[in-house]
């Protein structure tokens, strides 16, 4: 049996290294680890580094939607109650989501860098991968494999409202803020 990799960091290209950092730490909840005129690691956990920035000595052109290049970055939490806390510490910050999706698979909100990464704050909609894996291949992830967007404080007053988990993560209750297609953002449309 071979093993299997974990993940351990992800590296970004920056002529703008203390926004950078400044914003991952924000986002993340992180520290720096280290920094001189060429890198920096920022951490979040017991790991040295989980996100690295490169700051190369000539400029770089800021990335835009329609550039061919990773399109984001993932970080899962365990409940919506945690990401409601995160989505609440970033407000306060400034920090807001570029789009929100229920994607059905997951409950998601995607941040934007200062250089145009996408940062995804999600959570997982099922107990086990083998039901999300069987939700995928059911007729609602095929008609709109995307799902509709939502609105993040919307979300926050109707949990602290006391409407259940189950209710606000089904795409349903997504579906009745008809916000515009998530895709335009996401995509640059």
């Amino acid at each position: 049996m071979t093993s299997t990799p974990k993940f351990a960091h992800v590296v970004f290209q920056t002529s703008q290294p203390t926004q950078m950092r400044d914003w991952y730490c924000a986002v993340l909840e992180g520290h720096t680890v280290y920094q001189d005129d060429a890198l920096c690691f920022v951490t979040y956990d017991d790991e040295h580094h989980r996100v690295a920035l490169i700051t190369p000595p000539a400029q770089l052109v800021r990335k835009t939607p329609t550039t061919a290049s990773v399109h984001h970055v993932a970080y899962t939490f365990g409940s919506l109650d945690d990401l409601l806390e995160r989505y609440e510490l970033l407000l306060a910050k400034g920090v807001e989501p570029a789009v929100c999706i229920a994607h059905g698979v997951t409950t998601s909100m995607y941040y934007q860098d200062p250089d145009g990464n996408f940062v995804e704050m999600q959570i997982d909609n099922f107990d086990k991968p083998e039901e999300a894996t069987a939700y995928m291949h059911g007729p609602e992830y095929g008609a709109d494999s995307v799902g509709p967007a939502f609105d993040p404080a919307a979300l926050l007053d109707a949990r602290r409202g006391g409407a259940p988990v189950r209710e606000l993560t089904d795409r349903s209750w997504a579906l009745r803020s008809e916000l515009p297609d998530p895709m335009g953002v996401l995509l640059g449309g």
